[in-house]
């Protein structure tokens, strides 16, 4: 459970990342849909999330420079922390089916139909094949 300021943070920090455009219209990631995704998707990222909320009290109310500056701040002293909160703001976001939509796609999870991916050269890999074995089989 978070508190006021928390979400209050939390928002700004989903707005700074991702904000609205209206050239692609799409909206921010502090949207009233997106981030109420975000506040039920912490799972196995919670320990960063709550480590990032903690450090940043009382960012909600800093100016835009202000909380440019701590978020640097927390980006060298906590850079884990924040990898872990992104990976969920950006998860969600691209979760919401304006956002898809903005991209070309049909909103729709890629099973059963599947999606096309279009085909890489497939020699790169000749390298990684003629390694030799590195790993023991199993038995």
């Amino acid at each position: 459970m978070l508190s006021d300021d928390q979400r209050r943070t939390l928002r700004r920090i989903a707005e700074m990342m991702i904000p609205a455009s209206t050239d692609y219209g799409v909206p921010s990631a502090a949207d009233d849909a997106i981030f109420t995704d975000i506040l039920r998707s912490f799972g196995r990222d919670e320990p960063h999330v709550m480590t990032v909320l903690r450090e940043l009290g009382g960012f909600a109310d800093l100016d835009p420079a202000g909380r440019q500056a701590r978020v640097a701040q927390l980006r060298e002293q906590h850079s884990e922390a924040l990898k872990g909160l992104s990976s969920v703001i950006l998860q969600c976001y691209y979760r919401d089916d304006r956002v898809m939509r903005s991209l070309g796609m049909e909103p729709r999870p890629p099973f059963p139909k599947g999606h096309e991916v279009e085909q890489g050269d497939w020699s790169l890999l000749d390298p990684v094949r003629k390694r030799p074995k590195f790993y023991r089989e199993a038995p």
